[in-house]
């Protein structure tokens, strides 16, 4: 993984590499110094070959998305994987010359790096020996500042907040192809702010958005200017036109939905979602897809009702939760609930299609995930030899992912409240899906804890700020994720280590094994001897971390994502987490309706810098 690197450009925001009227801007590299390739070695002339026809793709003439991927080599660890990227709005020739560049400069930069990036204000490219294309990177994340301060930082930070998410938005979503979007707003007279929003074209909608908002939330606060790269995406801000407006092809906003006939019954309509009633099935419909709720279509039962499978009249499969009529939750929370919910997409939260809601049956309705959930394979002494480590570690960065989407980077700050193993479902390739969010906790963006004095969760899960006291937050979540994290190591359910060993929970026996120096003997044996040390032991570490006792010195799940994907990022040392006596059964405790909260700002984080290092905070 790439590693990130602390520049200082505070006097100079660019540094010319040429002088010509066509002279390229370049910015930096980063060679993390880790991962080496002998002169002379096969990785050497794949590189070199795979460097040749990046250049080479720069110079086509049927290049138009300014953008390319190859591979070099038949087989690992020395095949040697690349893309380049040009900014949207340079013409063919720019980029080809700065790919060209670009080719040769980084190994100058980087000597013997099997894994490299270089960017320039015109391009970036990258290259790695594993496999780069469409995975999101958010590391190495370099954040440049212009040094211009500004009058009215208030106002400013009001357009510079509008117009990142605009472009954000339409980037991700670019129907050219070419996922870049630029805005142009009047903040005084005489100034006007330029903004540009760029993702690789290989990204996913989703991913692409993630990387966006990330970037977003890192830009530099009140200035005149600013950016930050990674090497999936980029956001910049200035207030001069710094892009060629007459070559970037500002996308439209997503379009309004257009009056249409009302969608036949039983049916979802296509295109945009603009009202509950959109989403609304009939009771007959859902009837006679699971056979009346047929107990041989009972997928499974949880604190809110009973899932069953069922078939559309169309032929598509579909998961039907339905509630218990003990829910608190009156009509219209109910669908403005189900609403916002059905706007949030990411793959790795299962989607919610729609709803039904007739007499006393409350019905929700998803998409259909074959492989059940995880708790039915994992803690199944047959069925948990399919999670080899590479699956769990694969189940572990995919549940982060989706737990960070929904606590900064959908447009809802969602706490989920009730994140388990009997929570994450397993579609066809082992990729997890979080489920039962549809009725987590809602809260403001701004707003970052909360208080009830109706608890809804699972003993053994849950934080303890929030069994003990109804406090919650994303650091909630995050303990939740810790619990989930340590049994994904040990193959065991937290419950099982109360019942084996006099009170002891699952946090407390990893806690034990860190402290005497054996964490290695909280791994499931049944994985064997395939997997890698180094990730085992940094899952255990990042489990200890989330599951402290005091919410503050839990990481985010931002920084839980970072950690994951980057060995560059230094861990603390975890403290002992809390030690609770949970009653021998799980207990899933109903949503019932939040009476009271309490919200405090989320402090603002004012980095002087004008480039630096994403640390985990």
């Amino acid at each position: 993984m790439s590693s990130c690197f602390a520049i200082s450009l505070s006097l100079l925001f660019f540094i010319n590499f040429l002088s010509t009227a066509s002279a390229l801007t370049y910015l930096f590299p980063a060679c993390p110094n880790t991962t080496l390739f002998s002169p002379n070695s096969t990785y050497q002339s794949n590189l070199n070959t795979l460097l040749s026809s990046l250049s080479t793709a720069a110079a086509a003439t049927n290049n138009t998305d300014g953008f390319a991927y190859a591979t070099a080599g038949k087989s690992p660890p020395d095949r040697a994987y690349g893309l380049f990227l040009c900014r949207g709005d340079v013409n063919a020739s720019t980029c080809s010359d700065c790919v060209a560049n670009a080719t040769q400069v980084i190994l100058q930069k980087c000597p013997n790096q099997r894994v490299s990036v270089i960017w320039y204000d015109e391009c970036m490219l990258r290259y790695s020996n594993v496999s780069i294309y469409s995975v999101m990177e958010l590391e190495p994340a370099y954040v440049m500042q212009n040094t211009g301060n500004i009058t009215d930082p208030t106002r400013f930070k009001q357009l510079l907040g509008q117009a990142t998410d605009n472009v954000a938005t339409r980037a991700s979503i670019d129907e050219s192809g070419k996922k870049v979007a630029v805005a142009e707003t009047n903040f005084k007279s005489s100034l006007k702010l330029y903004t540009l929003a760029q993702c690789t074209p290989d990204l996913t909608t989703s991913d692409c958005n993630t990387c966006l908002r990330y970037a977003i939330t890192y830009l530099p606060q009140g200035r005149q200017g600013g950016r930050l790269v990674t090497p999936s995406c980029s956001v910049r801000f200035e207030l001069y036109l710094f892009y060629n407006a007459s070559a970037v092809v500002a996308s439209a906003p997503p379009p309004s939905q257009s009056p249409s006939a009302p969608p036949a019954p039983g049916t979802r309509p296509k295109g945009i979602i603009t009202d509950a009633d959109s989403l609304q099935y009939e009771l007959a419909t859902i009837k006679a897809a699971t056979d009346n709720f047929s107990p041989q279509n009972k997928l499974g039962e949880g604190g809110f009702g009973e899932v069953f499978q069922g078939r559309l009249p169309n032929g598509q499969q579909i998961a039907v939760k339905r509630l218990s009529q003990g829910s608190g939750q009156g009509v219209r929370e109910f669908k403005n609930e189900v609403l916002l919910i059905a706007k949030l997409e990411h793959r790795n939260l299962v989607r919610l299609l729609g709803f039904c809601l007739e007499g006393e049956e409350k019905l929700l309705i998803y998409e259909f995930v074959p492989n059940k959930s995880l708790d039915y394979i994992l803690f199944d002494p047959e069925k948990s030899r399919q999670l080899n480590w590479s699956r769990r570690y694969k189940i572990v960065c995919g549940i982060a992912r989706g737990m960070l989407y929904l606590h900064e980077d959908s447009r809802l700050r969602i706490i989920h409240r009730d994140l388990k193993a009997s929570n994450i479902l397993l579609d066809g390739e082992m990729n997890p899906k979080i489920s039962d969010f549809g009725m987590a906790r809602i809260v403001e963006v701004d707003q970052t804890q909360a208080k009830t004095s109706k608890i809804v969760g699972t003993f053994g899960y849950m934080s303890p700020e929030y069994a003990m006291h109804g406090q919650f937050s994303v650091k909630s979540d995050v303990y939740s994720f810790g619990v989930l994290l340590l049994e994904l190591i040990s193959g065991k359910k937290n419950s099982f280590f109360y019942q084996a060993d006099e009170g002891e929970d699952l946090t407390s026996y990893a806690w034990k094994n860190w402290r005497d120096g054996t964490p290695l003997e909280v791994l499931d044996p049944i994985i064997g001897g395939s997997y890698s040390k180094d990730e085992v032991l940094r899952c255990f570490h990042i489990g200890l971390l989330c599951v402290q006792e005091d919410p503050a010195d839990r990481p985010t799940m931002a920084n839980i994502v970072l950690m994951l994907n980057s060995y560059s990022v230094s861990l603390a040392p975890p403290q002992q987490p809390p030690f609770f006596l949970w009653s021998k059964m799980e207990t899933p405790m109903k949503e019932l309706e939040l009476e009271q909260s309490t919200s405090r700002s989320k402090p603002l984080s004012n980095n002087e810098m004008s480039v630096t290092e994403i640390y985990p905070r």
